[in-house]
């Protein structure tokens, strides 16, 4: 999972015609640690998505501007909009992402 650096990088990647699942996280954050120990295979089996993480401390504004409370949080954008946020507290275990990623199809 590629990291986003830049404010930039990030409206380009989110406004795009291709759905894309961006994970924000922080770095001081157990369960989003716990949540790298086990995404690799849900990201390898949903292909449809390109997938990006996104410091949320280094972004605080894009936390606030699309309601990222806890984190890690799973937001899917095409063309520019939010289209499904799964909150953090949803979000902690193998099961709850692909349940989360299966009812966006």
């Amino acid at each position: 999972m590629q990291e986003i650096t830049t404010l930039e990088q990030f409206n380009e990647i989110t406004g795009t015609e291709k759905s894309v699942v961006i994970k924000f996280f922080a770095g001081w954050c157990p369960d989003c640690t716990r949540m790298d120990m086990f995404i690799d295979p849900i990201i390898e089996e949903y292909t449809q998505y390109d997938w990006y993480s996104i410091n949320r401390d280094n972004f605080p504004e894009l936390a606030e501007k699309y309601q990222v409370m806890g984190i890690p949080s799973l937001l899917i954008f095409k063309n520019g909009e939010k289209l499904a946020h799964l909150h953090s507290a949803n979000a902690k275990s193998p099961a709850q992402v692909t349940e989360f990623l299966d009812a966006q199809v």
